[in-house]
């Protein structure tokens, strides 16, 4: 059985977990409009293949650690 403090930890982060993928594919979004120059700033294309690539840790790898770490 559960306790309340082990039901509101586990809340915690299992938003933290969201957190992360929704900050990853917002990360995503940004990355798309550099990298198709709809922002206009300079070297955006390059700036927007970063944000992509660790948009895309955001959404599959760093979850994945966060719960392996968090596994009890």
């Amino acid at each position: 059985m559960s306790t309340p403090e082990q039901d509101a930890l586990a809340k915690k982060r299992f938003m933290a977990i969201n957190l992360v993928r929704m900050s990853g594919v917002v990360m995503i979004l940004v990355g798309l409009l550099c990298a198709l120059d709809k922002i206009d700033i300079p070297g955006a294309r390059m700036i927007g293949v970063v944000f992509i690539l660790i948009g895309f840790l955001d959404v599959f790898v760093v979850p994945a650690l966060l719960a392996k770490r968090w596994r009890s």
